[in-house]
This record gives structure tokens, C-alpha cells and sequence, in this order.
């Protein structure tokens, strides 16, 4: 049964390649919108950027996929505007730096790598350390280390509280991850499988490979949260899709402190 199951996924994937190859790259179907919610010290967020999202970089799925990151979490936003983190002041000051990286350098070829980085010096303990990260990947340090040092980086971190306390339904935990506008909640790490169902174009090799794993494999299941991350406290060219949405709705960002 398997053998004739494995047959007929190479049939069907040899018949979708060959429509991929005399149609070239006319698809004009939209590409699935995938949002992740997280904060910067939370162990499962840091887990899912590390490991799970750098999957859709090396497979070729972000040639189907708007990515937005939201470094927000489970903060608290007091009446005065004083944030209050989860994991403490130090996860506010990384989620304020990654922030600045998403604005500094919109495109996700750029931040996402940074972020991934940020996060792996956090992993291991090296919260000071994380500036490495601009010589390891050869970037200038200068407009991140203004806008987190400065105003620009409060006032993004208001503009991404606002972003998550938006959420319809709310964020239960993090990470939080939506795949056109539909949140994945605990199935959040099969959000390969969720993004290729979303795609209404002709599915890419990724998820023609996706769909035969889960088959042969019976589904892929996520692994559950602990109680502690559970409860909630309240070029590729997608340009800066967060802030560009933000400009649009709201006008509080001072670009001349940036």
C-alpha cells in the first residue's frame, strides 16, 4: 500500500513540475500571509525561529509566503506606557533590538538571518553578546544601535503591542503563529502543511514533498507547550509589510528619530 502510494505522489509530482516548466513563473495568485507572534526569550519562540523557520528559506516556500514577525509576546503595556516583559528586562531590551532590525532592514533576507542569531546568542545564555551578530552576518551596526538606544525604538514596540492586542481571537501563547488570518494555535509547527493549503496557486515542490511526508508518516503532530509559556500576560521584496501596514493605520512613529 505504501509503495503504490509512494508511486502515485512521484506521478502527480512529475505531472506538477511539467506544468511548472511550460507555464515558467506566471502565477499571479497571491502569496499565503504567515505572521509570528513571539517574544525574544521565550524558549519555544526562540526553538521555532532557530529551527522551524529557516525551513521555508532553504525550501523555496517563501517564493510563495509573506512573512511578518511581531516581537511582543505576552509584554504589558502599563497606562504611563512603561512595558513590563515576561522573561524580564532583558527580553524587553531583544524584543526592542529586533524590532529595530525588522525596520532597519525590511527585507526578510536580512532581519529574519539577524533575528535567528539574536535569538541563538539568547539560547545559550550570551544576552550581552548578541551585537556578534552584525560582524557574524556583515552588517552595519549603526541604524539598529540608534533606534533601540533612542525614541524610535519605544515607539515601535507601541506600534507592535498595539499589533498583537489587535489579534481577533487574542494570542493564547507564544509563539503565536497565523496563517492567512487564521491562527494555527498548538498545530503551529506543522505550519508548513497550513501554508500550502492556503496557497491557491500550483503547489510548489516543498509542498508536493510536504503532502507525501504526511502521508507515509500518518501527519505530523505539534509538541505541546508547557504551562508556564501557556498563560497569557495580555530580491525578496516584502518590504517592511508590519511597518508598512503600520503607516497606514497609524501616524504616533516619529521617522525623524529613527
Amino acid at each position: 500500500m505504501a509503495s503504490l502510494l509512494l508511486q502515485c505522489c512521484f506521478f502527480l509530482f512529475a505531472y506538477l513540475s511539467m506544468i511548472q516548466i511550460c507555464l515558467g513563473n506566471t502565477n499571479t495568485v497571491g502569496n499565503v500571509k504567515l505572521d509570528l507572534y513571539y517574544e525574544s526569550l521565550c524558549p519555544f519562540s526562540a526553538k521555532f525561529i532557530m529551527s522551524k523557520l529557516p525551513v521555508i528559506f532553504e525550501n523555496g516556500l517563501m517564493d510563495i509566503v509573506d512573512l511578518r514577525l511581531f516581537p511582543w509576546g505576552n509584554a504589558k503595556l502599563a497606562s504611563n506606557n512603561s512595558i513590563t516583559c515576561q522573561h524580564g528586562p532583558k527580553e524587553c531590551l531583544l524584543n526592542t533590538v529586533e524590532a529595530c532590525a525588522i525596520y532597519a532592514w525590511p527585507n526578510v533576507d536580512v532581519h529574519v538571518p539577524f533575528i535567528t542569531c539574536v535569538e541563538s546568542q539568547a539560547s545559550a545564555g550570551k544576552y550581552k553578546e548578541w551585537k556578534a551578530c552584525f560582524q557574524e552576518l556583515g552588517l552595519d551596526p549603526e541604524p539598529v544601535n540608534t533606534c533601540y538606544k533612542g525614541e524610535g525604538g519605544k515607539q515601535l514596540e507601541l506600534i507592535y503591542a498595539n499589533l498583537t492586542a489587535s489579534l481577533k481571537p487574542p494570542h493564547v501563547y507564544v509563539p503565536w503563529v497565523v496563517v492567512d488570518g487564521k491562527p494555527l494555535e498548538d498545530d503551529y509547527e506543522n505550519f508548513i502543511s497550513h501554508i500550502c493549503k492556503a496557497y491557491k496557486g500550483i503547489p510548489p515542490t516543498a509542498c508536493v514533498k510536504t503532502s507525501l511526508a504526511s502521508a507515509l508518516k500518518g501527519g505530523v503532530h505539534a509538541l505541546p507547550l508547557s504551562d508556564k509559556e501557556n498563560k497569557p500576560q495580555r530580491p525578496r521584496s516584502n518590504e517592511n509589510l508590519v511597518l508598512r501596514s503600520v503607516m497606514d493605520g497609524l501616524d504616533y512613529i516619529n521617522p525623524a528619530v529613527m
